[in-house]
């Protein structure tokens, strides 16, 4: 038997165990030879069948859940063992703020879509002010930019959404980061959305699960639109004198697609219509999501795939971050965000061929969408 409990969060609280209760709710579904018990843990020590493992696991796990507390499976020492600690208390926010925040920002992807169509790249640039108001200008912005736009971010948080709710796992609604066209030289009026999970993983399947499902679907809508936007651009011959001004770097994705269409000859490049440019920043986010460190979508793909060994394949990333127009959000995500994933409640049954599967299509795209330099 381990001598010392693993180190994980604990719930300040001075709720007393109902370790009877705990006893028969384990027992129940895993035969246990040992257990131990402080304030705010239960250790059991346990013989588990493989074959029911994953089924029992996730019966007990949603009992307990409805009780207050949270089991995990960990594997140490040549035993199985479960501990049990209470649930932490999080109150969900208000849907109005999700509700305020998805107005809001609608209102400043339009906004950056009408100093878009006007030929501009921020409000700074704009000779007359009144301009983004005009009607004409923010019925287009809205229909060519900020429609096809926010289609991508909504349809890739709602993917993760639904898929949290289908394994159970309590989630908010996306919580969307508005921004008004202010920043210089380049804006789209957003920083994204995100949702936040108030249960944790409950295996490596739900993982993966719930970290796929936002890039793929949000990639099903980018793809299209990026198709009709660059179908829709303009190619014009490249002006020596743009040379030194900031351009938009592209992926392989995007390339291919631009020669498949237009096939590009030398000297010229792609006038982007809105449609186009909407499609690219979804490319760029869905790439960003899929990158494997700490909480992002690829973090949890390659945890579940990897295990500890994710934190490996986090710092390969950032070093190809570091060695191309990356260097800041790289140096962003070690100091605030982490490397390492926290494993899931079910740390022990393996995934699926077809989860295996799907891991290298999801790679396969974070390659193609990845843009190295994405301003030029």
């Amino acid at each position: 038997m381990p001598d010392e409990w693993n180190n994980f969060e604990q719930p300040t609280t001075d709720a007393v165990f109902d370790i009877d209760l705990l006893k028969r709710e384990v027992g129940q579904r895993f035969p246990f030879y040992d257990v131990k018990s402080g304030p705010d843990v239960a250790i059991f020590f346990c013989r588990i069948d493989d074959a029911m493992l994953e089924e029992k696991f996730d019966s007990l796990r949603k009992s307990l859940s409805e009780k207050g507390y949270i089991p995990i499976l960990r594997y140490e020492h040549g035993e199985q063992v479960i501990y049990v600690t209470k649930k932490l208390k999080r109150e969900g926010k208000s849907v109005w703020i999700n509700i305020t925040l998805l107005i809001t920002t609608i209102v400043t992807t339009i906004l950056t879509g009408s100093i878009l169509y006007i030929g501009k790249f921020d409000i700074w640039s704009i000779p007359n002010f009144l301009d983004i108001f005009n009607i004409n200008n923010l019925f287009y912005g809205a229909v060519l930019f900020a429609l096809p736009l926010m289609s991508i971010l909504l349809i890739h948080e709602m993917g993760h959404y639904y898929i949290s709710k289908k394994h159970g796992i309590a989630t908010s609604l996306p919580f969307f980061i508005p921004i008004p066209p202010i920043l210089p030289d380049f804006n789209i009026g957003t920083f994204g959305a995100l949702i936040s999970s108030r249960d944790p993983m409950p295996n490596k399947k739900a993982l993966f699960d719930v970290g796929i499902a936002g890039p793929l679907a949000g990639f099903l809508v980018a793809l299209p639109v990026t198709i009709v936007g660059i179908a829709t651009s303009k190619m014009v011959p490249i002006d020596p004198n743009a040379i030194g001004q900031p351009m938009l770097g592209s992926s392989i994705l995007f390339m291919f697609i631009a020669n498949l269409i237009h096939g590009m000859p030398q000297g010229f490049g792609l006038d982007l219509s809105l449609t186009a440019f909407a499609g690219w920043v979804g490319l760029l986010i869905t790439s960003i999501n899929l990158l494997p460190a700490s909480q992002l979508d690829g973090g949890h793909i390659f945890r579940a795939v990897l295990g500890d060994k994710q934190k490996y394949a986090g710092w390969i990333a950032v070093f190809i971050m570091i060695l191309t127009g990356w260097f800041f959000f790289a140096i962003l995500i070690v100091l605030v965000m982490g490397m390492a994933h926290p494993p899931p409640l079910n740390d022990t049954t393996k995934l699926d061929t077809k989860r295996k599967l799907l891991f290298f299509v999801i790679l396969a795209i974070l390659i193609l969408c990845y843009i190295p330099y994405p301003l030029m």
